[in-house]
């Protein structure tokens, strides 16, 4: 069993920035290719970034060089690093945790990230 709790969401001016982190409890951190998605209202949950345990990461086009996503495997801690922020970020974010050999899947609770003016 594996438990992610995201922090780090909040209000932010567009243009500015914001952290996101995803800390895991349970064993086998490293066994996980963990994602950070996100669901804006009347939308459905997209995948936002991805990094594998070797940290290998994937991206959807509309953050490519403005969110970075980042792992410690040592903390069993996921980082999603946004910046540029736009007012169509804004979103319910989810951290999501996908087992690479067998069928399990976790998900956060999720934390609001709101970009206005």
């Amino acid at each position: 069993q594996v438990q992610l709790v995201e922090s780090g969401g909040g209000l932010v001016q567009p243009g500015g920035s914001l952290r996101l982190s995803c800390a895991a409890s349970g064993r086998g951190f490293r066994f996980y290719r963990m994602g950070w998605y996100r669901q804006a209202p009347g939308k459905q949950r997209e995948l936002v970034a991805a990094i594998t345990s070797g940290g290998n990461t994937n991206y959807v086009d509309s953050v490519k060089g403005r969110f970075t996503v980042s792992r410690d495997n040592a903390k069993n801690t996921v980082y999603l690093q946004m910046n540029t922020l736009k007012p169509e970020d804004t979103a319910v974010y989810y951290c999501n945790a996908e087992h690479v050999n067998i069928p399990l899947r976790y998900w956060g609770q999720g934390t609001q990230v709101t970009v206005s003016s």
